[in-house]
């Protein structure tokens, strides 16, 4: 969705869809598929059971009790298969997931333990899992609907209808089976989680519309109106609003609530910390500007998440981080692996191309008149160059593939950005390469680490 223009081409504001912290949140937890699943299959069977009633019924209204005899043969031969799906569904789940839970734990001590949450957010394991429960369930249910009586003109129920949803509940449960697999195999190959998470950080970067010049702040989307004008004066800061929650990362905020408190109270919100710091209680996490801190501000500490690990849901930087220590993990000496390393450089470089034209630093959210209502401090382009290159630089001098690689990025981003964004990067290829020059002693190696190369080595 593009910017709203004026008549003479420049951006306005622009209106994003609004984006659901209970809906991240939810994301980031294993309960809530499976029980939404096993809610959802009571009311199912109970619908089923309606209907398998309402099929007796009108049967035994038209008087064919042949027709009742033949659903309850029927029905008896299910009750084979359904007693079978019962038995071997909870054995056959707890297998799946005990294999899943060693290939979570290889894939942590591979790549990186932030990488769980690649796992735990997987909608196709979620999927499964509910729907494997949601069978061994239904199975159970279909029994206790079973009648020990055989006399098609004194039997009280016949669960036909509940029958066959087993049997579709358990072709989805085979499927699904096959598609989790696939799936899990799939996250355990570096190249495949390095886009995972490359794709979830460019979307935060997607929510930020495209600025007129470097590190001036602009909006996010929020369900608010945001634009790429200058930072306003906010005016003087009248007050500041402590965290009084556990101690945790700051994850995310409820943006569009606060724009909201804000516009009530005629004043401006600024975010004292950023998204992904580690706040405790008493930090300061609202400054008030412009206003004095009403009665109805008081709540604001109340609008803020904040839990035991960062999340991408606002966090611009989580992504660099991971992508970083999926490369230092590679470089290390117990595991030795530089062409991971490299696969991670280049989705760094990826990621960094996309936010080069971008402004950076704040983010500012304004209400539906285009006011100010809420400043969020992000990443400036110098803490992303250093977040990006810092470690790895420093880790990867005795190898030449990865030194290769990072030059090749270096000036390829270097040709992308803006000149006052070039310094950052200039200093990291100076610093790589006397690093370099310092540490191989023979000039051809020296001369062979040295050339930009965006395989690294071929």
């Amino acid at each position: 969705m593009g910017d709203w223009k004026t008549t003479d081409g420049l951006p306005r504001r622009r209106r994003h869809r609004a984006l659901s912290p209970l809906r991240e949140h939810l994301r980031d937890t294993f309960w809530f598929a499976p029980t939404a699943a096993l809610f959802l299959v009571f009311v199912v069977w109970s619908a089923a059971t309606a209907a398998d009633d309402a099929i007796l019924t009108a049967l035994r209204d038209a008087g064919d009790e042949d027709a009742v005899s033949d659903l309850l043969g029927i029905a008896e031969d299910a009750k084979t298969v359904v007693t079978t799906i019962s038995a071997a569904m909870m054995t056959f789940i707890g297998v799946v997931f005990s294999i899943s839970l060693v290939a979570v734990q290889m894939a942590a001590g591979q790549f990186s333990p932030r990488v769980v949450r690649i796992f735990v957010r997987s909608r196709i394991t979620k999927a499964t899992f509910a729907v494997f429960l949601a069978t061994f369930v239904q199975s159970l249910l279909v029994l206790t609907s079973y009648d020990s009586q055989r006399d098609p003109a004194l039997v009280a129920s016949i669960p036909l209808v509940q029958s066959v949803l087993t049997l579709i509940l358990v072709g989805l449960s085979v499927i699904l089976f096959v598609m989790y697999v696939n799936s899990t195999l799939r996250l355990m190959r570096v190249a495949h989680v390095v886009d995972l998470i490359t794709r979830e950080a460019l979307r935060v970067v997607a929510n930020m519309p495209l600025g007129v010049s470097a590190e001036k702040p602009v909006g996010i989307g929020t369900g608010t109106d945001t634009s790429t004008a200058p930072h306003p004066d906010l005016g003087p800061e009248t007050a500041r609003i402590a965290h009084h929650g556990r101690a945790g990362v700051l994850r995310d905020v409820d943006i569009a609530r606060l724009v909201r408190m804000a516009r009530q109270n005629g004043v401006v919100l600024r975010l004292v910390p950023r998204i992904g710091d580690f706040v405790v209680p008493g930090t300061p996490v609202f400054a008030v500007h412009g206003g004095p801190a009403t009665k109805g501000l008081r709540a604001l500490s109340f609008q803020v998440s904040v839990g035991a690990e960062r999340t991408f849901h606002q966090d611009l930087g989580f992504g660099l981080r991971q992508l970083s220590d999926i490369a230092l993990r590679a470089l290390s000496p117990a595991v030795n692996d530089p062409t991971t390393a490299v696969q991670a450089v280049d989705r760094i470089v990826q990621f960094l191309s996309s936010v080069a034209q971008r402004p950076l630093g704040a983010l500012l959210h304004r209400d539906r008149q285009g006011t100010v209502r809420l400043v969020q401090p992000v990443p400036d382009w110098t803490e992303l160059v250093d977040l990006a290159f810092t470690e790895i630089r420093g880790c990867a001098v005795s190898s030449p593939q990865v030194t290769r690689r990072l030059l090749a990025g270096l000036d390829d981003l270097l040709g992308a950005v803006p000149e006052d964004r070039r310094a950052p990067l200039v200093r990291h290829r100076t610093l790589l390469t006397q690093a370099v020059e310092r540490t191989v002693p023979e000039a051809a190696d020296r001369a062979f680490a040295l050339h930009p190369d965006r395989q690294g080595i071929g």
